[in-house]
């Protein structure tokens, strides 16, 4: 088996595995660099690995960002006030807003990098992934945030709106959903993975550290109520793992399999059916092919000839 990290710093990704081969000497791993938020980046690192490999058994599809994050504390209040407040906290649902922005390729930052890159890649992959002996995997990272309120076929970008990463996370699903009708038959199956709320740099951006120290008491102990505060990476990954090791036959291509945290500290996977609509993911599917067809047009000297 070998495992090849793909991440657009290449110097994190060589200590990331110079950190593997450390608890695993005789593992086979490599690097390879891609920004998922570039489509030429996505192409010259799909590239590569087709020169490299000849099947690919996962691929896990994790990259995301969420710049410019704001918090409203004002609705938050509101909530506590009438009683939402914990499911609000579970899901940042109306309290969490960003400021988005164009990327080089002109299209929206969070759209092209939670989720068009992914998407361009795993096309590109398709001769790696698909017709092999046993059953290729997508694993996607998505998000409890992943609403349908906050996503638009009209604007599947989220130009126009202020909760770009809950669209892409909710484009997520839809994707794999979609994905899972259209290759199932070639052996790819699809699956959507949530975390929970896991302490990373992407969260230590919403507010500053201090107050995070100051919170992390707490935190805790809503965990004792809300099972998906898994806090650490380590727990966040627990749904991850999981799937690593279910037959993908036996999944259900419409559920969301959540990590989740006891408030002791039991680490478990709870399934939870995905409230996506098939016709939107067909709809969004064609737009996504749309722009496929513009960002290999306007690459087209990263293609193999």
């Amino acid at each position: 088996m070998h495992l090849c990290l793909a991440c657009r710093n290449a110097q994190r990704s060589e200590a990331a595995r110079d950190s593997v081969l450390a608890a695993h000497p005789a593992a086979q791993v490599s690097t390879v660099e891609v920004d998922l938020g570039s489509a030429a980046s996505v192409l010259r690192a799909a590239r590569e690995l087709r020169r490299r490999f000849q099947r690919l058994d996962f691929v896990f599809l994790n990259a995301g960002i969420m710049p410019n994050p704001h918090v409203n504390f004002k609705a938050l209040w509101q909530g506590l006030l009438t009683g939402k407040v914990l499911h609000m906290l579970t899901t940042a649902e109306g309290i969490m807003t960003q400021t988005d922005r164009l990327n080089g390729d002109g299209l929206q930052e969070v759209f092209a990098t939670n989720l068009f890159g992914h998407f361009l890649l795993v096309r590109q992959l398709e001769c790696l992934l698909c017709g092999n002996e046993k059953p290729s995997r997508l694993i996607w990272t998505s998000s409890s945030n992943a609403r349908e309120s906050a996503f638009s076929l009209s604007d599947y970008q989220h130009a126009k709106g202020q909760e770009s990463y809950s669209s892409s996370k909710y484009a997520t699903d839809l994707t794999s959903v979609v994905l899972n009708r259209k290759l199932n038959e070639q052996g790819l199956y699809s699956s959507v993975v949530c975390p929970g709320l896991v302490m990373s740099n992407m969260t230590y951006r919403i507010l500053p550290v201090f107050i995070w120290k100051l919170l992390m008491p707490i935190m805790w102990l809503i965990r004792f109520f809300a099972k998906t505060y898994t806090l650490t990476p380590y727990n966040g990954a627990e749904a991850h793992v999981w799937l690593f090791k279910q037959k993908p036959e036996s999944l259900d291509a419409l559920v969301k399999y959540h990590s989740c945290t006891s408030g002791l500290g039991k680490c478990y996977v709870e399934p939870r059916k995905m409230d996506v609509d098939e016709e939107t993911a067909e709809k969004f599917y064609e737009k996504l092919l749309e722009l496929e067809k513009q960002a290999l047009e306007r690459y087209g000297d990263l293609l193999d000839k």
